[in-house]
């Protein structure tokens, strides 16, 4: 029903808009311990997400908007979206693949080419089909040569919201042509609700020795790095405020954190541990597992504010935490990194899990 509305108080009618022949809507998914997800078909975006704080307050802990129409203008596009083909940046908008040199990728940030290009797989109106109450599955065909990228690229993404309080995402892709393929979901967290104005005293561990330094544009170089010693290190519990505005190269490029995480892994492709990050506020804990080599922890450096989110909210600087469960950056044009080649015959599938109690 479109006047529905949701426990974040979002009103489904405002999710439904015909876009690029193709109607938008909001899914809602709940479970039996009284969460509720809710899922965009535009970007496959979660646009909230209600769980419980340590006093049973359903508290919403992802950035957003209201409507598809704010979603549409908002300068914020990655705000809960699934980024592919290639999430995360390539270098100069281009790569070489079986001696091919694919040069057409857009240029969109900086000198690189970002998640996926200018209508990345955010920003189109994916095909849905909600399963049950708790599943809800999403497929975008993207066409051979789409933003740059060679080959059509079948894609299906799953969202599940668990009786133990976890959003499960599934990720599936297959391809006629050789390509590449970077896919992470991009939700913004405030494990405090919205209005928080920023996730500073969030306590954060990441389960990584080593870090990716990056240039001023954002792009891996040189060997990995030891976080050991520096500012980087979140491998026992940190406030994520302590010292992100430290005098150090990699937190000067970005404004704060917007690096890649090399996760501690015993073998390729386990699900494992990957990061666990507190709200004193709230008791809300928030633990992540994946079965990718890396995490991009983005600490909303580059958010304005000028557009008002969920609920009249503005979303400042650093008002969220991103943990973008990928591949590295720029790996097309580093055969050092793990592969992000895909080619015909073989499928993609990946992993990642939030998982939400109290403390």
């Amino acid at each position: 029903m479109k006047n529905e509305s949701t426990l974040s108080g979002l009103t489904v009618a405002n999710f439904s808009k015909q876009l690029d022949g193709k109607e938008t809507m909001l899914c809602i998914l709940t479970n039996n311990k009284g969460a509720e997800l809710t899922i965009t078909n535009y970007g496959a975006k979660i646009v909230s997400l209600m769980v419980p704080d340590r006093s049973g307050k359903l508290t919403d802990v992802v950035t957003g908007h209201n409507s598809i129409d704010e979603y549409l203008v908002s300068e914020e596009a990655y705000f809960g979206a699934i980024c592919g083909r290639y999430g995360n940046r390539i270098a100069g908008g281009k790569f070489t693949l079986d001696g091919v040199v694919y040069d057409k990728l857009a240029i969109n940030n900086g000198p690189n080419s970002l998640h996926g290009g200018l209508k990345g797989f955010n920003s189109v109106v994916w095909d849905l089909n909600k399963i049950d109450n708790q599943t809800v599955e999403l497929k975008y065909t993207s066409a051979d040569g789409e933003e740059g990228f060679p080959g059509k690229l079948d894609t299906t993404v799953t969202y599940h919201l668990s009786d133990d309080n976890e959003v499960v995402i599934m990720y599936h892709a297959v391809t006629d042509k050789p390509t590449v393929l970077n896919l992470t979901n991009h939700s913004y967290f405030n494990l405090s609700g919205q209005g928080d104005p920023s996730v500073y005293d969030h306590k954060l561990t990441i389960n990584a020795d080593y870090y990716l330094p990056t240039d001023d544009t954002a792009i891996p170089y040189g060997p990995k790095e030891k976080v050991e010693g520096t500012p980087m290190d979140f491998r026992t519990p940190h406030e994520v405020g302590e010292r992100i505005d430290e005098d150090f190269e990699a937190l000067n490029f970005g404004k704060g954190y917007d690096h890649t995480y090399i996760l501690n892994k015993t073998e390729e492709n386990e699900l494992s541990f990957c990061a666990r990050c507190v709200s004193p506020k709230t008791g809300i804990v928030m633990e992540c597992y994946t079965t990718q080599p890396g995490v991009q922890l983005y600490t909303g450096n580059w958010m304005t504010g000028n557009f008002v989110g969920k609920n009249g909210q503005r979303y400042p600087a650093r008002a969220a935490l991103c943990l973008e469960t990928q591949h590295y950056p720029d790996s097309p044009n580093k055969p050092e990194y793990p592969s992000t080649v895909l080619r015909p015959g073989e499928v993609f599938q990946s992993k990642t899990i939030y998982k939400f109690t109290i403390e």
